[in-house]
């Protein structure tokens, strides 16, 4: 398809899909249950980390771990105690147990501790506009993982481009509290990382697509081809070209083009 045509198309398709309605059946309607910034955050950031397999079952898991927590996540991260973590056992989704929620808690709680938000968790210690994604969720990803003890098992449940994967759900949750536009889907609540440096959210079904389209060439489905992808669709938007994210996910997953 002819570039122009095809920006008109997956422009088209991003007005349809980037609305309020999409909410409701998406993992992003779990934050959307919170209007406090770090409650916002923290459901966001599990329901992103729950974000393989049947997209209802997301929805209910992460509705189940925020009952567990009392529909109060951010509460319940700074100030929980030993008879509130023993709600979160026995808690399960696919392969994320009890033993990683409790580190991811942990976590939560130190770094809480410190920071007003967990932008803080991908942004600190570089100046601002000169880092790129890449960087951040390579620190993320470091920082994350940098208290004793860590589970062996739980390493699994954090991407990151330094393990040359396509950082799906940590992008898709970027691109929640980053982006933000006149649509109320996106949360825009993030401004250190601006929407001009996301990278696309990339599955099998956004890579089926946009190799379709002739807009990623790579065969693997790997941290080169988000960034391939993306560059691509910058020619599109340059400040924000992760909107295409609606477009490209919902011609393959929902849609199946």
């Amino acid at each position: 398809m002819e570039q122009t045509r095809l920006k008109k198309f997956l422009d088209d398709k991003v007005k349809h899909f980037n609305r309020v309605s999409f909410i409701r059946e998406d993992p992003i309607c779990i934050p959307h249950l919170f209007s406090r910034q770090q409650d916002i955050e923290i459901a966001g950031f599990f329901s992103a980390v729950f974000a393989w397999g049947i997209r209802k079952t997301i929805i209910a898991k992460s509705n189940e771990l925020m009952e567990r927590m009392d529909h109060a996540p951010y509460q319940f991260c700074l100030q929980h105690t030993d008879a509130d973590l023993k709600k979160l056992l026995q808690f399960k989704h696919r392969t994320f147990n009890d033993t990683d929620l409790l580190y991811f808690i942990s976590f939560l709680k130190h770094h809480y501790s410190r920071y007003h938000s967990l932008e803080d968790a991908f942004t600190k210690n570089f100046t601002e506009d000169l880092f790129s994604i890449e960087d951040a969720l390579n620190h993320f990803y470091n920082y994350f993982f940098s208290l004793e003890h860590v589970p062996a098992r739980t390493l699994k449940h954090i991407a990151s481009p330094g393990k040359n994967s396509a950082c799906k759900r940590l992008n898709m949750y970027l691109r929640w509290m980053v982006r933000k536009d006149d649509t109320g889907v996106d949360f825009g609540i993030w401004k250190k990382i601006k929407p001009a440096q996301l990278i696309i959210p990339l599955d099998v079904h956004v890579a089926r697509v946009a190799r379709h389209f002739k807009l990623l060439e790579r065969k693997q489905t790997d941290w080169a081809a988000a960034v391939e992808l993306t560059s691509a669709l910058r020619s599109f938007d340059p400040k924000d070209p992760v909107k295409y994210d609606f477009a490209l996910f919902a011609l393959g997953a929902l849609e199946k083009f």
